[in-house]
């Protein structure tokens, strides 16, 4: 008996602690963020020799990027006998925001164009260096690493316009997607591009251009001193039980 009160008291102590961190976590949690994105994309993984033996590409560093080798004559009526259409493009166009705790907001748009490129000139993977400025009381600009796939479809005229066109996936691997804020750690979630759905990808028609929104979500990363103090409130309550039980 005496063992079960000393244990009891201890956990009470305890009990107080997690109680308190709750309550900053509560605190987290009514947190409203707002703040601007822009975006730069990085240097890109052109892939195996054997499928991409040279890669061109353009737009490191500024938010339009360019890759494939766009010196492909299609056949066409005009008088030069071929039509240019361009390369593939993706252009990153950031905005602003105001969102609450595990909402999901729209954090930029994305324009994908589809050109005809000469096989072999294509890259697989390209990063995106996602520039956050949170506006007070946060007040603090971050960098999130993203990358995206690029999924560059061989054309053949026995296809569908459906199996000749390319794609863009998120990488769900993402790293540096957490930032922290008055003693509190909070993760930068991307949740696609569809509001409602967990939609990772998108195609562009070969020829042609797709524009969507990227959205995304800020989470709190519980304490571990929480988590830990959760299970303790359990034992203090069983504990408690135990004892009324034996009185």
């Amino acid at each position: 008996m005496k063992l079960s009160l000393v244990f009891a008291t201890a956990i009470s102590s305890f009990f107080v602690g997690a109680t308190i961190a709750l309550g900053f976590s509560n605190q987290a949690d009514a947190l409203t963020f707002s703040g601007i994105s822009t975006g730069t994309w990085g240097e890109p993984t052109p892939g195996s020799t054997d499928i991409n033996p040279n890669p061109i590409y353009t737009g490191v560093g500024n938010n339009i990027f360019t890759w494939g080798d766009v010196n492909v004559c299609l056949p066409s009526p005009n008088p030069s006998g071929c039509t240019i259409t361009g390369s593939n493009k993706l252009t990153f166009s950031g905005n602003s925001f105001l969102t609450d705790i595990n909402s999901v907001f729209k954090i930029a748009d994305l324009t994908y164009f589809n050109g005809t490129v000469v096989k072999g000139t294509s890259v697989e993977e390209v990063p995106l260096n996602l520039n956050v400025s949170f506006s007070p009381p946060v007040g603090i600009s971050q960098v999130f690493d993203l990358k995206l796939h690029l999924v560059n479809t061989p054309n053949s005229v026995t296809n569908s316009e459906e199996e000749n066109a390319d794609l863009v996936f998120i990488d769900e691997n993402l790293s540096n997607l957490t930032f922290a804020f008055e003693g509190n750690k909070y993760t930068l979630e991307l949740t696609g591009f569809n509001s409602d759905v967990g939609q990772i990808s998108i195609k562009a028609l070969e020829g042609g251009t797709t524009k969507t929104a990227i959205y995304a979500k800020i989470k709190t990363i519980p304490e571990p001193a929480t988590v830990a103090g959760l299970f303790l409130v359990g034992m203090y309550l069983i504990s408690s039980k135990k004892l009324l039980e034996k009185k």
